[in-house]
């Protein structure tokens, strides 16, 4: 069911127009002057508006100018009973859909009204379209980090200087180098993204240089390597710091001579790509420790970027919060939900491991488990423990003896780490310091499951 605004100081004008198109089933909100129509279109979810001219405070036409500076793109359709040609040009140049004369002629009004929504409908679907089709969306936040981050953007992306982005998992890294791509002078390029830590070792030479038939066993015929197909664009490493050191002496080769080799080739390919590396690893540590070439490192990071963590930057997660809501109600088709202050409050003090990328499954949770309004008890109803910064004083009055409650923390301690390290045992046994047979015994005590 639609959502319909009448904006006009005649209560009469208000009522008829409310009582035709709610026949019509449209839910319809009502405005009794300008300035409280500009408020409710600027935090409302409205399929269109209708927006008298004559209006206190504030009449159509300065509602209409001053909604071009905020993020509304509710159809507007102007009403007036004195209309005139000037009045119908200046309110389109405004941005408005149409514009009626009052009283307004039944047959014209609804036809108008469902123009304006199946406008509101598209601009819906293309959004949609678009924000699955590409993947570079916009950086939110006004955070100091996120605006130095943006001012490093603009000044690095023209040059031709390597950039290595490091931060956690679920930061957006992957959208930094998608951002510098879009501004350089590659653009018009392919961006070429290899995750580094997702292709085994004995694959990732292969995947990078390509492979001429033969090759290997598997090699039936000839493959075009990343580097090839990023020429004249920019080729992304994520995770540059899981890739093996055969690799990385390959890779080195490439960025010092500008050309590379196959697998089981002896041709010398020239290949022109920019390259940008991320990695949520220390490399200085990797490299003292024999794991990350150094030389490569000079090589890859001419120009460092660091993306912080959403612990880093609480006072960003409204603006996120806000954007994901508006996003995802859109992608489910459904009208946009309000997030109350205190809700917004409520999130900034939970523990965002996962970071960005955890902040947005939970926001999409409560969008679907919420009524219309999300509140500080729906966030505290649906947002785990485990995200919770200080521990809450209820997980205590759930245990009575200490060995109960120290197996309880026990266990999500360890399944915590095993998350963080992908169920790694080794890894996660050698952070813990403890012995990995002794982790195994852990994890089958507490039926710890990977899902």
């Amino acid at each position: 069911m639609a959502n319909i605004l009448i904006a006009d100081d005649e209560k009469s004008i208000r009522k008829t127009l409310r009582e035709i198109l709610e026949y019509e089933s449209y839910k319809i909100d009502e405005a009794a002057d300008g300035a409280q129509a500009f408020e409710m279109l600027k935090d409302g979810d409205y399929a269109c508006a209708l927006l008298d001219i004559k209006m206190p405070k504030m009449d159509g036409l300065e509602v209409l100018a001053k909604l071009q500076g905020t993020d509304c793109e509710t159809p507007i359709i102007m009403i007036s009973g004195h209309g005139t040609v000037e009045n119908a040009v200046e309110a389109t140049k405004k941005g408005a859909f149409d514009f009626i004369n009052k009283p307004p002629d039944l047959n014209r009004l609804l036809i108008t009204v469902r123009n304006a929504l199946d406008k509101s409908n598209l601009v819906t679907e293309t959004k949609v379209l678009k924000r699955k089709v590409s993947k570079t969306r916009e950086m939110i936040g006004d955070s100091p980090a996120i605006i130095k981050i943006k001012e490093t953007i603009e000044r690095v992306a023209p040059t031709e200087a390597r950039v290595m982005i490091t931060g956690e998992n679920g930061t957006g890294k992957e959208l930094v180098a998608r951002w510098i791509h879009e501004k350089s002078n590659r653009a018009n390029g392919p961006l070429i993204e290899v995750n580094c830590a997702a292709i085994p070792t004995e694959l990732i030479e292969s995947e990078l240089f390509g492979h001429e038939k033969g090759a290997f066993t598997s090699a039936i015929k000839q493959r075009i390597g990343k580097f090839e197909s990023a020429n004249g664009g920019t080729l992304f490493l994520d995770e540059i710091g899981d890739m093996s050191l055969s690799a990385q002496a390959k890779v080195l080769r490439a960025l010092q001579e500008s050309r590379i080799t196959r697998v089981g080739g002896d041709k010398d390919i020239m290949v022109d790509v920019r390259v940008i590396a991320a990695t949520n690893k220390d490399l200085l540590k990797e490299t003292e420790e024999g794991r990350f070439r150094m030389d490569l490192y000079h090589r890859i990071s001419v120009i460092l970027i660091h993306v912080p963590s959403l612990n880093e930057r609480t006072d960003d997660v409204p603006m996120l919060a806000e954007r994901f809501v508006k996003e995802i109600c859109e992608d489910y088709s459904i009208p946009k939900k309000l997030i109350t202050p205190k809700a917004f409050e409520e999130l900034k003090t939970m523990n965002w491991e996962g970071n960005i990328r955890e902040l947005r499954n939970v926001i999409e949770r409560l969008v679907i488990l919420s009524d219309q309004k999300i509140t500080e008890t729906e966030v505290r109803a649906f947002v785990t423990n485990t995200q919770a910064k200080d521990t809450p004083t209820d997980l205590f009055e759930q245990f009575d003896k200490f060995q109960d409650f120290k197996e309880h923390i026990e266990k999500l301690f360890i399944e915590h780490k095993l998350k963080k390290f992908g169920w790694n045992v080794s890894k996660t046994a050698e952070v813990l310091d403890i012995q990995r047979s002794h982790l195994y015994n852990k994890i089958e005590k507490y039926d710890l499951r990977r899902q």
